[in-house]
């Protein structure tokens, strides 16, 4: 208790001394908008007052609270946001920001903030100062949204997408190169048959696989049936992050690999591995199945 006292008194103190009225005397351009000073300065004091306990007073991740947080707090001098709705790479719309900030990212450390709208706007601002060479200049532009596809099946053919999304996911897609398979190695080269194809399947197959990211650390992708998923609220949501991908992680986006209803089955199936997951009974099933138990 003491040594918890002691380094939220660091802190404070730490945070005291670095605390500035008006840092910024000019605004800014910044993703080719002109953002005020004023507008900046109260960014700095949002940030100051919700954000350097884990992104750091020089926005690098660095923050007291970061100590034994996994994954770490965003480095934001790297430019890189790994959930905005805008292709793999490209920079990210306000509203991107506000969407993370707003609801936080499960399974993280960053909850969900519930600030004025004006303060919200000025931090998202301040945030991309700390990145000059991404953000700064009138020739920086915003990244490409893509328009949501309809969905083929709707709750009438759920099963139908799950099913699809099963062969999907282990064969079309290949997502066991990264992520761990949910299938027997006998069910997917039956499914590689009926669909006139082979698949290559590592001994690694059921195994969770860390990949190697842009943010100077591992890059775990997530077990769906054990594992928050940090942006995803629902299978439209699962569609526009395969979409765009995981920007820094490795995870591209899809949208032009598999046509759009593939996509969507691919969704439904990775919202009933998530839904399996929330079921003791349905997960130990389907473990035991993959160890050879059942």
């Amino acid at each position: 208790m003491k040594l918890i006292l002691v380094s939220m008194m660091a802190l404070f103190l730490s945070t005291a001394c670095v605390v500035e009225k008006s840092p910024f005397k000019e605004g800014k351009i910044l993703g080719g908008k002109e953002v005020s000073a004023k507008t900046l300065n109260l960014g700095y004091t949002t940030y100051v007052e919700y954000c350097i306990q884990c992104h750091g007073m020089d926005g690098k991740g660095n923050g007291p609270a970061a100590l034994g947080l996994l994954p770490p707090p965003r480095d934001f001098t790297q430019g890189l946001y790994k959930f905005p709705w805008v292709n793999y790479g490209e920079l990210p719309h306000d509203e991107d920001f506000v969407r993370i900030i707003r609801h936080g990212l499960k399974g993280t450390a960053m909850l969900p903030w519930d600030i004025s709208n004006e303060r919200l706007d000025a931090v998202i601002q301040y945030i991309k100062v700390f990145a000059p060479e991404v953000w700064e200049g009138k020739d920086k532009t915003l990244g490409t949204k893509l328009e949501l596809p309809a969905d083929p099946f709707g709750d009438t053919y759920r099963h139908q997408a799950i099913e699809k999304g099963r062969k999907v996911y282990h064969v079309t897609a290949a997502c066991t190169q990264c992520h761990r398979g949910y299938a027997t190695k006998e069910e997917i080269n039956g499914w590689a048959k009926e669909l006139g194809t082979t698949v290559d399947i590592g001994a690694d197959l059921h195994q969770l696989k860390s990949q190697d990211g842009e943010y100077n650390y591992k890059v775990l992708p997530p077990d769906f049936t054990y594992h928050d998923l940090r942006s995803i609220t629902d299978v439209p949501s699962i569609v526009q992050r395969l979409m765009y991908g995981v920007t820094g992680s490795g995870m591209p986006g899809w949208k032009d690999v598999v046509t759009d209803e593939e996509l969507w089955a691919l969704a439904y199936y990775v919202q009933d591995l998530r839904e399996t997951g929330a079921d003791n009974k349905r997960r130990n099933e389907l473990m035991d199945k993959l160890n050879g138990k059942k």
